[in-house]
């Protein structure tokens, strides 16, 4: 997980990522989407696990404002929310 920017819970005291979120593994130094974390100035979240600042399922999702749709489709999300098969694969 990386982020533009973070928010601080005032429950547990726990940093979690707001603004327009990115997936990220450990050990790269770039998102999914291939921005560089260094150079877009993102935040890292290695605590905080993908599903998580989905809007849809919302557990640290709360000031998130926009997730990167290149991301989302790297992570397998679809519109119609749909995995991609090949019907017809060629030889």
């Amino acid at each position: 997980m990386a982020a533009t920017g973070q928010w601080t819970d005032p429950d547990d005291g726990i940093r979690y990522p707001s603004g327009e979120v990115h997936a990220w593994e450990r050990g790269r130094n770039e998102t999914a989407c291939g921005l560089s974390l260094s150079r877009s100035r993102l935040t890292r979240f290695p605590h905080v696990p993908w599903p998580d600042v989905q809007p849809e399922s919302g557990r640290h999702a709360e000031e998130v404002q926009l997730v990167c749709r290149r991301c989302r489709a790297a992570q397998g999300a679809r519109r119609d929310e749909r995995r991609w098969q090949r019907t017809d694969p060629r030889p």
